[in-house]
């Protein structure tokens, strides 16, 4: 059985993966504005809305874990 640095490291891991996308919609956003078909700003902005909430819900998660280890094994400090 797979303990809770196990499960804080995959948290930390779509974390990362959230951050990433969101620089991209980000971009994306900044393409749709200046573009002169504005019908994909809609839908980039409320994707980039739902994906900023669903990050900070999981850093609220991440900090509420207890420090210990990760996935590699190193203590989380480190």
């Amino acid at each position: 059985m797979r303990g809770p640095g196990w499960i804080k490291g995959l948290r930390e891991e779509e974390a990362r993966q959230l951050r990433s996308e969101i620089d991209r919609l980000e971009l994306d956003l900044i393409r749709a504005a200046n573009s002169k078909a504005k019908w994909n700003l809609h839908e980039v902005a409320h994707t980039l809305r739902w994906q900023k909430a669903r990050l900070q819900r999981l850093e609220e998660c991440l900090s509420a874990m207890p420090p210990g280890k990760t996935v590699s094994g190193r203590p989380a400090d480190r």
